[in-house]
């Protein structure tokens, strides 16, 4: 029996409508996908200047004993150092402190060893802790800002003998603040130098 030309025609036009679909699959499977957008609410923060859980920036670290304590009560092996005193930094407090310099490894400050420690006493008593630790150059700044501005947040409120806690400044080179009768300073110093200073401030 013959088909007739209608019909073979008909035939014909559905094969390639096949194949034109079959193609056309192919091609949309081998498409790149497109590059996904992400929205500004949904990208991630920049990493923080400091781990926060890292309590080497918290500057109460740097009292191993109480304010007032005599030295035999200091935790750690000391020995004598004598300072040549710095005017501008200078305290009246401790013009005439006697000042020792820790035998064991230095403590951690900042997330890096300290290079110096010097615990300073008056009368006999713990009156004074002075450390310093050197910053890379490239993140001397941000490392003092980002630590000043956690110290004046967790500091309390101010007495009438501590001055009040200011806020944090990009590029400051100074940060001060309280805590009870404890009196911190904080500098950034030449040479990529953070220096820390805690007095006692209820012992003139």
């Amino acid at each position: 029996m013959r088909h007739s030309p209608l019909y073979t025609l008909h035939r014909s036009d559905l094969s390639r409508i096949a194949l034109s679909v079959a193609l056309l699959a192919a091609l949309a499977a081998c498409r790149a996908p497109s590059p996904r957008v992400i929205a500004p609410d949904l990208i991630p923060p920049p990493p923080a200047a400091h781990d926060l859980g890292d309590g080497s920036y918290d500057w109460h670290g740097l009292l191993v004993a109480p304010f007032g304590s005599v030295l035999k009560d200091i935790p750690l092996a000391l020995h004598e150092v004598l300072l040549f005193r710095d005017q501008a930094h200078g305290s009246a407090a401790v013009d005439e402190a006697e000042c020792y310099a820790a035998d064991a490894p230095a403590l951690r400050f900042v997330g890096r060893t300290l290079d110096e420690y010097l615990l300073c006493f008056k009368q006999d008593r713990l009156a004074r802790v002075q450390a310093s630790v050197r910053l890379p150059a490239a993140e001397a700044s941000g490392v003092f800002t980002a630590a000043c501005a956690d110290w004046l947040r967790n500091a309390a409120p101010a007495s009438t003998s501590i001055d009040a806690p200011g806020a944090a400044a990009p590029g400051a080179t100074a940060c001060e603040g309280g805590d009870g009768a404890i009196r911190f300073l904080g500098r950034l110093e030449e040479e990529s130098i953070l220096s820390m200073t805690l007095d006692d401030v209820s012992n003139p």
